[in-house]
């Protein structure tokens, strides 16, 4: 990362160069201790809860004293996960994916929402693309006439993390990647498979056609040769129609299951406490990215100022110059990779100043 700035922004003189690649160090020296610190502290509130551990546990805990640890180790995330640039899903957009479900999904659960303590989504990356389907078997990727499927476009997240705890349960911390909105409720604990309308249509649709076959082609018979009571016969072709279907469906949900159980395994990036160094490093990389986007902003914007502020210097509070360069460094992010994303300036410049370092001079929020 330090390298690709260092090209963009600092190639002019070596001067310049070496002064940048002191100032990266002199960030990374700053932040790897108070990462290091969050994370201890938050793997200590963790440990008691975790359900990964393979220790011995101390003392035995109250579900009621379970869920008050849970909600501390949530509250001490949400600083990291702001950090980190993951957004917290509203009450709207999840009932929006516990209702709406895409054409595209074989894959359908029902969800008792009675069965959790809480349920929380927090998504990083909004994207509208094609989405490819992960699929466990070869002829599930192709489509009824044997032709490759399309991906569909669809607004899916890069990065989903979930924290889910049914009644008597333990808390669920897991991170996805590449999930579909439609398809946020298939993260969650205790969900049943269910067989979508247009495959309950579809096999019943089959179902139909081949027992009106059977029966033309060998009720017609049995009656004649076996004289067997129209009754009769109609029952037994019922209950043999039935346990068809019974069978049928029940294969249907098997393979959705099945379907269900493979994109989670290839979805998932980390879980519970591989979750929580996973977060912290990301935290700490983009409070890296922004603190030398906003340095090397403004060292562009203000070359005369080369000199370090102490921390205790206040400067003038100008929204100007923050707007201008949460615009200038927008515009490049959106140059360099096609995408929008937001820069926080205020959250930057409050980080340079904090650092006590050069570059602090130009915008400063109190």
């Amino acid at each position: 990362m330090s390298g690709f700035f260092l090209k963009e922004f600092h190639s002019s003189n070596r001067e310049e160069r070496l002064s940048f690649l002191q100032f990266v160090s002199q960030v990374d020296s700053s932040l790897v201790p108070h990462y290091y610190s969050v994370l201890e502290q938050l793997k200590t509130l963790y440990t008691p809860i975790n359900p990964d551990r393979d220790t011995l546990q101390e003392f035995y805990l109250t579900d009621a004293e379970r869920l008050t640890k849970e909600q501390d180790v949530l509250a001490r995330m949400e600083p990291l996960l702001d950090q980190a640039n993951f957004n917290k899903l509203s009450k709207e957009a999840l009932a929006y994916a516990l209702i709406v479900n895409h054409p595209h999904d074989e894959v359908q659960v029902t969800v008792n929402l009675d069965q959790y303590e809480y349920i929380t989504f927090w998504a990083l990356g909004q994207r509208i693309g094609p989405l490819r389907v992960m699929t466990a078997t070869r002829a599930q990727r192709r489509g009824f006439f044997g032709t490759a499927r399309i991906p569909a476009d669809r607004h899916y997240f890069k990065r989903v993390i979930v924290a889910a705890r049914t009644k008597n349960a333990h808390l669920v911390l897991k991170c996805f990647k590449d999930i579909p909105l439609e398809g946020l409720e298939q993260l969650l604990p205790s969900v049943k498979v269910r067989t979508s309308i247009f495959y309950r249509a579809l096999l019943n649709t089959m179902l139909m056609v081949s027992g009106l076959a059977l029966f033309v082609n060998v009720g017609m018979v049995v009656l004649s040769d076996l004289k067997i009571g129209t009754t009769t016969l109609l029952f037994f072709f019922a209950a043999l129609m039935a346990f068809r279907a019974w069978k049928v469906f029940g294969q249907r949900r098997n393979i959705h299951s099945l379907e269900l159980v493979h994109m989670l395994y290839y979805r998932s990036t980390s879980n519970n406490s591989e979750l929580l160094d996973a977060l912290t490093l990301r935290a700490q990389e983009e409070h890296a990215k922004e603190v030398i986007l906003a340095h090397s902003f403004l060292l562009r914007c203000h070359p005369q100022h080369q000199h370090p502020l102490p921390k205790e210097t206040g400067v003038e509070t100008d929204s100007k110059p923050v707007e201008h360069l949460r615009e200038q460094v927008e515009a490049w992010l959106r140059l360099h990779s096609g995408l929008e994303i937001n820069f926080c300036a205020e959250r930057a410049c409050k980080h340079l100043k904090e650092l006590g370092i050069r570059g602090a001079a130009y915008p400063v929020i109190r």
